[in-house]
This record gives C-alpha cells, sequence and structure tokens, in this order.
C-alpha cells in the first residue's frame, strides 16, 4: 500500500480523484484490511496545515488525540482524554474517531458545542452539519464551533449499555443568530447519542425538569444523575460568566 502525504488542499483533492482511500481511522479497520487486502493507495491528511489546526475554535481532522489541549473548549478536551489507552491517543485521529469509529467518543462533545464540519468535496472545502458528516461520511478536514460560555463532560466507565460506557457532555451557548444563551446536553447510549436542546435558565430545577421530559429522561437512573451534575456544575460556571 502506498500512502500519499498532501500538503495542500488541491493535492488531496488529487489524491481522491484518483482513488486513495483516506486512512483516518486506520487504527480501527487496520484488521479488515488484513482480512479484505490492502488498497493500492492510501491518502493521510498529517503534512495538510488545514487539518492540523488547533485553536480558535477549530480542530483538524488530522489532529492526534492526545495533542487536544486547552487549546478548545473543556468538554472536548475531556473527551478526547477519555479515549483508550495512552497508546491509542498517541495515534488515534479526531477525524477517524468522529467519520472512521462506531463509538465516536467526541461526537457528544461536538453536538453540544454546535460544532460544523468542514469537508472535502470535488470542488473544495465546503462547510455541513454533523448530520450530513455521519451520513455521507466525506474527507473531514476540520470542526468548526462558537465559543462555548462553559462545558463539562463525564465517561461513565461503571455504566455500560453492552460493553459500551455511557458519556455525558454539556454546555451553554449562544442560540443560533440571537445573543440567548441556550444549552446542549448529548449522551452517548450504546453506539446512538441523544442531544436535547433547552433554553438557558437560572433555575437548575427548571432546566432539570425539562430535561426529564425528553427522551433524557428515559435514561438509568445513574446516568441522568450524571446528566443533574453535570448540568448543574456547568450552570454555575456560566453564571459567573
Amino acid at each position: 500500500m502506498f500512502v500519499r502525504l498532501p500538503t495542500s488542499v488541491s493535492e488531496a483533492q488529487e489524491c481522491l480523484v484518483e482513488g486513495a482511500v483516506p486512512v483516518g481511522g486506520a487504527t480501527l479497520v487496520w484488521a479488515s484490511w488484513q482480512r479484505d487486502g490492502f488498497p493500492e493507495q492510501a491518502v493521510s491528511l498529517r503534512e495538510l496545515p488545514e487539518a492540523k489546526v488547533i485553536g480558535d475554535g477549530t480542530l483538524g481532522a488530522a489532529v492526534l488525540l492526545h495533542e487536544i489541549d486547552e487549546r478548545v473548549p473543556e468538554v472536548l478536551r475531556r473527551a478526547a482524554a477519555g479515549v483508550g489507552t495512552g497508546a491509542v491517543r498517541r495515534t488515534a485521529t479526531v477525524g477517524g474517531n468522529i467519520v472512521g469509529s462506531t463509538l465516536r467518543c467526541l461526537l457528544p462533545a461536538a453536538l453540544v458545542l454546535d460544532a460544523r464540519a468542514v469537508v472535502l468535496e470535488p470542488d473544495g472545502p465546503v462547510e455541513t452539519d454533523l448530520a450530513e458528516l455521519l451520513a455521507k461520511r466525506p474527507v473531514l478536514l476540520s470542526l468548526r464551533w462558537p465559543e462555548p460560555v462553559a462545558s463539562g463532560y463525564r465517561k461513565l466507565t461503571g455504566v455500560l449499555r453492552g460493553e459500551v460506557p455511557f458519556v455525558v457532555a454539556v454546555a451553554v451557548g449562544a442560540a443560533e443568530d440571537t445573543e440567548a444563551r441556550i444549552l446542549r446536553v448529548a449522551v452517548r447510549d450504546g453506539y446512538d447519542v441523544l442531544s436535547e436542546t433547552v433554553p438557558y435558565d437560572t433555575d437548575t430545577g427548571r432546566i432539570l425538569r425539562a430535561l426529564a421530559l425528553t427522551p433524557l429522561g428515559t435514561l438509568p437512573e445513574a446516568v441522568f444523575e450524571a446528566v443533574r451534575e453535570e448540568v448543574t456544575g456547568v450552570l454555575e460556571r456560566a453564571g459567573a460568566r
């Protein structure tokens, strides 16, 4: 297998046109390649500047999980830190985790940040939403999001759906095209992610009662308790800003 390393978007487009297979998620698909055969050529974005950026509301798809630091919001930083082992985080990428993985550990964090995906299309980079990214699985260049007021994240290693631990992500940010604040909550339940949005309120009890009336209210008691605790902490931090 010949791995190509484009250094510009135009070079990356050329690689894809010529049939190179993206290697994001290779830590997960390597076994299937060994079983079914390796592609003749692959393309890695690790030398592409647009896919390596960190900070200012952007995270590149080729960034390794262990490289994610305080330049991104807490919810995304903690989500990356909770993926696998240190060895996994030194090889796994943002794009591989979100597009190439079935667990998609970073997806709840991206959802509560109201992130958008910049993907590589034949005509060049375009921005799309996460739903379309997951449905069509194009080549991801980066994620972009508006800066949150406050955020939080928790992985419930002792509460499982099958063999998959629940994760809870919470963030307070601005509602689209307005100055009003909004609270977003996302929970990974097995291989699915539930996400809900409610108006921001200084009354924590009122927000929790609203969330309890959504599908989040049907989660196991231990999981909704984690939602309650994360929401409470995020609202306290948001109120201080």
